[in-house]
């Protein structure tokens, strides 16, 4: 049985390590409400973008002019993985479930002959993938020093995806990101980037048949088309943050709450245990007075 004193400093270890949890979660809920704000505020234009490149695509030439970043190369050989993750842990379920994600289209992927290269935006990605892929990662991105995440951030990662593509480094790009939906819900997103997988073009695509594009649609393409790369891997990369605030701050509200258990049992253990002590000391004390 351990001692009062083992006890007593475990109690105190576990109460110190509550505080954290709670300041912890009070610093991620701080956090949500904002990253939340900005994911949702980015969705409406990442959407429209894509809406306006479907009808546009409708009506360009998809000949040999045609823009490879909506076309392909027509091969499907090479294809490069961007999972993007965190920089900290601390946050639940965030990280391996997008992990997963991708490590189920990079098998599938393997399964069917094909070459894979992977690009980490994250630290936390490259860690749980470097066990399984080490050889296929060919960089990762450092997000640490970004306080607000803003287009700027994401405009580098579009045009080194871009770069790679038009050197001929690979055939289709893939995206991996959470999207939130609330602070204990996020799903893992699986996004073609290259070529272009555009929305079907329905009514709204209909309702702009009437519009003339000027200069013509397959000039205005050659500009939209990486600039949505850039939005869309933006998209995600707010996605991720709201994401990561709202499991950080679910899982540490369990820790929280783990933590007051553990004290709680520990605190009876601790009590049991200065009872049986005490009650021994005075069998100890009347053995001895009885026999003088």
């Amino acid at each position: 049985m351990p001692s009062l004193k083992s006890l007593k400093n475990r109690i105190a270890s576990v109460k110190s390590t509550q505080k954290i949890t709670k300041a912890m979660k009070m610093v991620a809920a701080a956090k949500l409400r904002r990253a939340q704000e900005a994911a949702e505020a980015a969705r409406p234009y990442a959407e429209r973008m894509e809406a306006v490149l479907a009808s546009l695509a409708t009506k360009a030439d998809r000949g040999e002019s045609a823009s490879k970043l909506l076309v392909g190369t027509g091969r499907d050989d090479v294809h490069l993985v961007v999972v993007a993750t965190s920089e900290r842990g601390l946050c639940g379920a965030f990280n391996t479930n997008i992990v997963r994600g991708a490590r189920l289209k990079i098998d599938a992927l393997l399964r069917a002959g094909k070459q894979v290269k992977i690009l980490c935006v994250g630290k936390k990605g490259r860690a749980a993938l470097r066990r399984f892929y080490g050889d296929m990662i060919i960089d990762t991105i450092d997000m640490s020093h970004v306080r607000r995440l803003g287009f700027a951030d994401a405009q580098p990662i579009a045009e080194r995806v871009i770069d790679m593509f038009n050197a001929g480094e690979f055939d289709v790009a893939w995206l991996f990101y959470a999207k939130f939906k609330s602070a204990l819900v996020q799903f893992v997103t699986e996004q073609q980037l290259i070529p272009a997988r555009l929305p079907e073009a329905g009514e709204a695509a209909a309702a702009e048949s009437v519009v003339e594009y000027e200069p013509s649609e397959e000039q205005i393409l050659e500009t939209l088309l990486p600039r949505n790369i850039a939005v869309q891997i933006f998209r995600a990369l707010l996605e991720n943050a709201a994401s990561e605030q709202g499991s950080r701050m679910t899982a540490m509200d369990n820790a929280t709450r783990n933590a007051g258990d553990m004290i709680n049992r520990l605190t009876l253990q601790y009590n049991r245990s200065r009872q049986a002590a005490i009650t021994t000391e005075l069998t100890e004390i009347i053995s001895g007075a009885e026999a003088l």
